[in-house]
């Protein structure tokens, strides 16, 4: 996964990477041309006592370093904007598959994961691509021209690089493979913390209003601890690496020395040609760690990129229509046929059968108990789900062969839980339609019976919202949902539930607000309380996914024992209070 992901990715990128390999093989070449130049320094100028031939030869040695240093800053600078951009892209298409994504699937994944697998993972990956412009590239170049140019001051000594060199990437190796299941459990648990803790900041409310702030300290420390425990465990490994690096590198250069002195004692290697050797053993050492510290960010990558991978290989169950129909006349009329939905591997489906039509100048009505589909039936419409059986039409046309765009543009949706983005009161409202006028926005809130609050803040349509809407209550939250609907002006209203946090007497003039506006569009209607939805032209009753009832508030009462109980148990509650 991590090489194909690498592949996609970085294809764009081609020739800034070409100048990254160039650069470094220009650089890699002069610092091994280097330890060459200090060789013939000492065995030809300081040996001889040579003043002139040390300046001319050490001007060389300054002019390869300049190129050697100039080579390497271009070089890191091209890879290090090259990982930047890769990493850009990895997360614009992690992004642009989630928003593709059905509820089915976010709900499958989950928000904590998807975050982190959007920049914590990509980052990893990010990481691993810069260290190998930067580091890895240079490595296999000064390793191969390393052991040639070792070979050419002294062929005797060559059998210490052929030990030194497979005994380093042994032993580094050894310690890598231990770390990847250490790296696969660490990136899960950073899922684990980044749950726990989006949980408790979005209901800090429910925390503190239940004293369970001790009971959230204890979850959050256990995912806490579990992610330090894993992080420590690859900590220590990893700390293994350098040392026996540097014992191996350091024991390499005592052989060397050890064994070079006899030679040159005996005069088959010059002094200069020694420790020319040495250096060049060290700079392929170097090399062979250099490329094992890469070695070692890649499990952790691989981790990553599986993850990135599966977000990226998942496809949503709603998928857009092969030959879509992007334009269509008609009124907005609704119709549900035999439509039916069952979640994968659900023994139960959710709904059953659904014949149901509901009609432009109509308001439509669902009720029923907690479960029974209601709000499920509703995401049919907009294809938040696709029904698993059945269609559901859209003025006679299948919404699976509607433009998405074309569908969503019909549709004034209100959900259950509503949400407003960070920003402004305007900006939320003009969600819906970015060219609204001030005065429109206006209009939608009086309807929407929000326009008192929105006067009331000091700043009116420009009052600051904060994320999720968390600076206001619950009914203006829905208040401003709802306007947000009436700005767009569509063909199709469906209120999942939106009227249950006004009072009795707000939700009345709402509706009674509502109802000239709507006068021509289809409005559905799912409620929990019977007296939102009394007036509605048709009331669809629903029980454990299928309906039990149809028609209006007189007739049910006459025809439906379900609706008779939901109206008694209300009216019991009333009394009661």
């Amino acid at each position: 996964m991590l090489v194909r992901l690498l592949r996609t990715h970085l294809r764009p990128y081609v020739g800034n990477l070409s100048i990254v390999v160039a650069l470094q093989l220009v650089g890699t070449i002069a610092s091994l041309y280097l330890p060459s130049l200090n060789a013939d320094i000492i065995d030809n100028g300081v040996a001889k006592g040579d003043t002139g031939y040390i300046v001319d030869t050490g001007g060389w040695m300054l002019a390869v370093s300049l190129v050697q240093i100039t080579c390497t800053i271009i070089a890191v600078y091209f890879g290090a904007k090259t990982a930047a951009m890769f990493g850009r892209d990895v997360r614009a298409a992690v992004f642009h598959r989630v928003g593709e994504f059905s509820a089915r699937e976010v709900n499958q994944f989950g928000a904590p994961t998807l975050i982190s697998r959007s920049t914590n993972d990509v980052t990893q990956i990010q990481m691993l691509v810069v260290t190998t412009c930067t580091m890895l590239v240079a490595a296999p170049i000064t390793m191969i021209g390393g052991v040639f140019m070792a070979v050419r001051e002294d062929v005797g000594l060559s059998w210490l690089v052929a030990v030194a060199v497979p005994l380093l990437a042994i032993c580094v190796g050894f310690i890598a493979s231990r770390m990847v299941p250490q790296f696969r459990k660490m990136q899960k648990n950073i899922d684990g913390v980044n749950r726990v803790l989006r949980e408790q900041i979005s209901g800090i409310r429910v925390v503190r209003a239940f004293v369970r702030e001790p009971h959230e300290v204890e979850r959050f420390g256990e995912a806490n601890q579990n992610l330090t425990d894993t992080a420590i465990r690859a900590g220590r490994l990893m700390a293994l690496v350098f040392p026996t690096v540097m014992l191996i590198l350091n024991v390499s250069s005592i052989a060397v020395l050890w064994f070079g002195a006899s030679r040159v004692e005996n005069g088959t290697m010059e002094v200069g040609a020694l420790t020319a050797f040495l250096s060049y053993l060290i700079q392929i050492l170097f090399s062979v760690m250099m490329g094992v510290f890469v070695m070692i960010m890649v499990p952790r990558a691989a981790v990553c990129a599986d993850r990135i991978s599966e977000v990226l290989d998942t496809e949503s169950s709603v998928r857009p229509p092969v030959t879509a129909i992007k334009s269509f006349t008609g009124r907005g009329q609704l119709v549900f046929e035999n439509a039916s939905f069952q979640y994968p591997g659900a023994a139960e489906p959710v709904l059953r059968n659904i014949d149901l039509v509901a009609s432009p100048g109509q308001t439509t009505a669902i009720i029923g108990s907690t479960g029974a589909g209601k709000t499920t039936l509703l995401s049919l419409v907009p294809r938040l789900f696709d029904a698993t059986d059945g269609r559901v039409l859209v003025d006679g046309i299948d919404v699976r062969d509607i433009e998405p765009e074309a569908l969503w543009e019909r549709i004034g949706l209100v959900p259950q839980r509503p949400y407003l983005f960070s920003g402004t009161v305007a900006s939320n409202l003009r969600y819906g339609n970015p060219d609204a006028t001030d005065e429109e926005l206006w209009d939608a809130l009086e309807i929407a019976q929000g326009k008192d609050f929105v006067e009331a803040m000091p700043e009116g349509l420009e009052a600051p919202i904060a994320q999720g809407g968390t600076n206001v209550s619950g009914g203006q939250r829905q208040r401003l949902a709802i306007a947000r609907a009436l700005v767009r002006k569509p063909e199709i209203y469906l209120f999942d539930d939106s009227f249950s946090a006004l009072d009795l007497s707000t939700d009345a003039r709402l509706r009674a607000a509502l109802r000239p506006i709507t006068a021509q569009a289809c409005v559905v209607i799912v409620a929990q309380r019977v007296s939102t939805i009394v007036d509605a032209d048709q009331i669809v009753v629903i029980e454990d996914g299928a309906i039990v009832g149809k028609g209006r508030h007189d007739e049910l009462l006459d025809t439906c024992p379900t609706y008779v109980e939901i109206v008694e148990s209300q009216r019991s509650a009333e009394e009661a209070a």
